[in-house]
């Protein structure tokens, strides 16, 4: 291949490039912040479906009626679909490769989050360090926080994974 490679991307072959997931042990550097994109737009579905897999199914996530008649007016989206999604958005660049999730720890929610709210996140590395009980992989310890379309935070919180020291290796071995 003849032309420089567009960042997040490896040459698989001639003409051939992959898309990379997940940054590598050495690009989380502590300090870096990662604007994780696209923002996910929260659908009734999304609600519903998490309200039923949790088996949450308080009224103020599922009864437009009930919500209606509290103070926030709506339909409040359960606090552990706003967790997932926006710790799914984190995926595709912090922990593409992760090994093993470790904790997630001082999650706070600071703001109720509706149908139709489009979430954003963000995530700064705060340490890294190779693990002492899995060689091969190290450990990140990450802080999120998210905003909605209106730029009000809505939840932070630490994440704690394993990486592998050696990304290339693992991409190389599992065809990522």
């Amino acid at each position: 291949m003849n032309t420089a490679l567009p960042h997040g991307y490896r040459a698989i072959d001639d003409d051939r490039i992959r898309e990379s997931v997940g940054l590598s042990y050495g690009e989380l550097a502590p300090g870096l912040v990662v604007e994780h994109r696209p923002g996910r737009t929260v659908t009734e579905l999304d609600s519903l479906l998490g309200a039923a897999l949790s088996g949450n199914v308080a009224p103020i996530h599922t009864d437009a009626h009930y919500s209606s008649q509290t103070q926030w007016g709506r339909i409040l989206v359960c606090s552990g679909v706003t967790l997932n999604l926006v710790a799914g958005m984190t995926v595709r660049s912090i922990s593409g490769l992760t090994t093993a999730n470790l904790a997630v720890d001082r999650v706070r929610f600071t703001a109720p989050v509706h149908i139709g709210d489009t979430l954003y996140a963000e995530t700064r590395i705060l340490t890294r360090r190779p693990s002492e009980s899995s060689p091969g992989n190290g450990v990140i310890t990450c802080h999120t926080t998210a905003h909605n379309q209106t730029d009000t935070d809505v939840m932070a919180f630490n994440r704690t994974f394993l990486v592998p020291l050696d990304a290339d290796t693992v991409r190389d071995a599992t065809n990522y």
